[in-house]
């Protein structure tokens, strides 16, 4: 017993020489302050806010709007989009619209459509309007979703697959009528007055007059201004005042004047000369064109060896044009860009995706078009982008 005793009692000697030098050690720190969690405001947009639609191709329920300061290179937020959401944000840079659905069981179930608005200054969701569940569930190409000219109303493009549009009235947000727009695709809105167009199968435009109401009033065929089978056009038009040009898929421009009582088509003009047709150049991508309106330069994504179905390849290169004399004045290097678009203001900039990476290239509307950084991973599939 007294061995027994003895070797509990060795046992015991690491613990009782433990017990000081526990008491010896470091005190517990003091409790972190809590924290205070804070919505930031984002500084006023400065014509460089960049807003790049993500339509999160693998998994399309959680799309989203990437926001980033295109001249500093700088991620700010991001808005979600909803399943397959069309974006577009007021010309005045006030507000930020989604049209979306959402589904009882995430990706089926009962269908509900909405239009949704956002506070550019803090990304939060304003108000959400209730829609027809019809609108199209489409890339975001900027002439599916667009508000007025004087931003009264917003339309959104339907498909069921019939088409329409329906007309959002921005100051009751309230649901205001559908418009059927039958065999014509796209929103092409007026400058002035509560007036859009729409691109038709057969090559002309369907012009829709609405009253304050947002009621249709009146209804117009144009007489044919491209060949569908032969040329057809991009449907997301550059815009510079009154005129509208659209590039075709062969290389052509055509412009439209959309002023007084119907629409005014003017002269086609090509991008391409012997040489280029000889390589096959033809314009490509998701977002086509962009249009610096100060210089009067229109910059188009290119790509050569192009054939039929290449019209949305990326780009190789993205040629200038000047628009008054229908000349290329400088073909710059691309990112394999499917996207473009370009800022005004004192420090213009020409930014470029590639849906590759999410990469954005950013560069100087200047002499030689120097490039100034490129901003990466944007995203996971993203398509579109839009500068305010």
């Amino acid at each position: 017993m007294k061995r027994i005793y003895k070797q509990l009692g060795l046992l015991t000697l690491p613990l009782a020489l433990a017990a000081p030098l526990a008491s010896a050690g470091p005190k517990p720190s003091a409790p972190l302050p809590e924290e205070q969690i804070a919505v930031e405001r984002l500084p006023a947009h400065d014509g460089n806010r960049l807003y790049v639609s993500d339509f999160a191709f693998t998994h399309m329920v959680d799309g989203r709007m990437h926001v980033l300061d295109g001249k500093a290179g700088r991620y700010l937020g991001m808005i979600n989009t909803g399943f397959g959401g069309l974006t577009t944000v007021a010309p005045d840079g006030s507000a930020v619209y989604v049209a979306t659905t959402y589904y009882s069981r995430l990706y089926r179930g009962q269908r509900a459509d909405v239009v949704e608005i956002h506070d550019p200054q803090t990304l939060a969701l304003l108000a959400e309007i209730d829609v027809p569940p019809k609108r199209a569930q489409a890339a975001t190409y900027r002439s599916l979703l667009v508000p007025s000219s004087d931003g009264r109303f917003l339309y959104v493009q339907n498909a069921t697959p019939a088409t329409s549009v329906t007309v959002v009235d921005l100051a009751s947000r309230k649901f205001a009528s559908e418009i059927q727009t039958p065999g014509c695709w796209s929103i092409q809105v007026w400058p002035q007055g509560h007036r859009f167009s729409a691109i038709c199968g057969d090559g002309t435009l369907l012009t829709v007059t609405l009253d304050d109401n947002g009621q249709a009033v009146s209804r117009e065929r144009s007489a044919k201004f491209f060949d569908p089978d032969k040329d057809p056009i991009y449907i997301h038009p550059e815009m510079y005042g009154d005129q509208r040009y659209y590039v075709s898929y062969n290389g052509n421009v055509y412009t439209v004047l959309l002023a007084g009582d119907k629409p005014e088509f003017m002269p086609t003009w090509s991008l391409l000369d012997a040489r280029d047709r000889k390589q096959a150049w033809r314009p490509g991508g998701m977002q086509v064109s962009a249009l610096h309106r100060a210089s009067g330069t229109l910059f188009v994504n290119m790509h050569d060896k192009g054939a039929e179905g290449s019209h949305k390849n990326p780009s190789k290169e993205i040629w200038a044009f000047n628009l008054s004399t229908h000349q290329r004045t400088a073909r710059i290097a691309s990112n394999q860009a499917v996207a473009i678009v370009a800022s005004q203001g004192e420090q213009p900039l020409l930014y470029s995706l590639s849906p590759m990476k999410g990469d954005i290239v950013v560069r100087s509307i200047a002499p030689g078009y120097p490039k100034l950084r490129t901003i990466e991973h944007v995203g996971d599939t993203s398509v579109f982008m839009e500068v305010n």
